[in-house]
């Protein structure tokens, strides 16, 4: 028996040592929620909210959540967002898959140890080739907005048209981008623009 609890202690230190164990855990966890105990969401550009809350492994050095985290809390939302309004499973019905293209963060305040906040995630809309979403983190304590962040989902084996029309049983226009996002967009086309070109690629060929 000993033997054995001494096995299982060493296979879990080896899976915390050797893989982002946490993380691994707990994506496919919010996507389980999503999907058994959350109602569907229907609208595909409703907000949805993950709640969260620093703890002592997210701060740094300067005692406040590591801006890496931000990221991760996003990724998690992120998982359980798609879960609920139903990307996740056209995406597998078709065969595809979204990965994360670009991101870009805006770091407002601090939250600090065992502060509560919520991750406030929405569709702001899509292209010929991916999704675009928004995460805020919001303060619980007064609402601040402390964190902004946007993300580019690459689909690969379809098109985001034909994930909204399986999901929406019909035909559905994306709608009009933020001014401001629509200006990243432009800096990641002419930043992989640039890139093709320093790597001596065609302008035909595309990022993955």
């Amino acid at each position: 028996m000993l033997g054995l609890l001494m096995a299982a202690l060493l296979v879990a230190l080896a899976y915390f040592a050797l893989l982002d164990g946490w993380y691994l855990v707990r994506v496919p966890c919010a996507v389980l929620r999503a999907r058994l105990l959350q109602p569907r969401v229907r609208d595909l550009l409703a907000e949805q909210r993950y709640g969260g809350r620093v703890l002592p492994s997210d701060l740094d050095l300067l005692l406040h959540m590591n801006n890496a985290r931000y990221l991760r809390e996003a990724d998690v939302a992120r998982a359980a967002h798609l879960a609920r309004c139903g990307v996740l499973e056209a995406l597998r019905a078709l065969g595809a898959r979204a990965v994360l293209a670009a991101s870009c963060a805006r770091y407002r305040r601090s939250l600090r140890l065992f502060e509560p906040f919520e991750v406030r995630t929405r569709l702001l809309g899509w292209d010929d080739r991916a999704f675009y979403l928004e995460a805020r983190f919001i303060s619980q304590r007064d609402g601040f907005v402390c964190a902004l962040l946007r993300s580019r989902q690459h689909v690969l084996g379809t098109s985001p048209e034909r994930v909204v029309q399986r999901l929406c049983k019909r035909r559905v226009e994306p709608p009009e981008l933020p001014g401001d996002l629509r200006h990243w967009v432009a800096y990641n086309e002419a930043s992989s623009q640039l890139l093709r070109a320093e790597s001596g690629l065609s302008d035909i060929t595309k990022d993955q």
